[in-house]
């Protein structure tokens, strides 16, 4: 899998990203993991066209210090179809800049 992995965070800073994703994100049922919604504007055609399968999103798993965003897009209604895939470069830039906003918002230094 790839993914982008930002480590040695501080347990405080953890509790930061924790709350920020709760309130901007999808949590899903396994603790410390969360989904952050793909905008439609940066869908792939199969995706575009795959309009049952949407909405299209990637997972961010946090750790005890570290967090890691995936760069595989995944279907939240269809987890057998042939849509989801590794991230465009468009959707690998929309992943990297929300964790660098988010990060910059809570004023976390890594």
């Amino acid at each position: 899998m790839r993914y982008y992995l930002i480590d040695e965070i501080s347990k405080k800073d953890m509790e930061k990203i924790n709350i920020f994703l709760t309130d901007h994100a999808v949590q899903s049922e396994m603790e410390g993991l969360f989904w952050v919604q793909i905008p439609e504007s940066l869908l792939g055609p199969v995706q575009t066209i795959h309009r049952e399968c949407q909405p299209y999103q990637f997972a961010v798993e946090l750790g005890m210090d570290w967090l890691k965003a995936e760069f595989f897009i995944r279907s939240q209604g269809n987890l057998r179809c042939t849509c989801p895939a590794y991230c465009t470069h468009e959707q690998g830039e929309f992943i990297l800049q929300y964790l660098d906003k988010m990060i910059q918002t809570l004023d976390i230094r890594t």
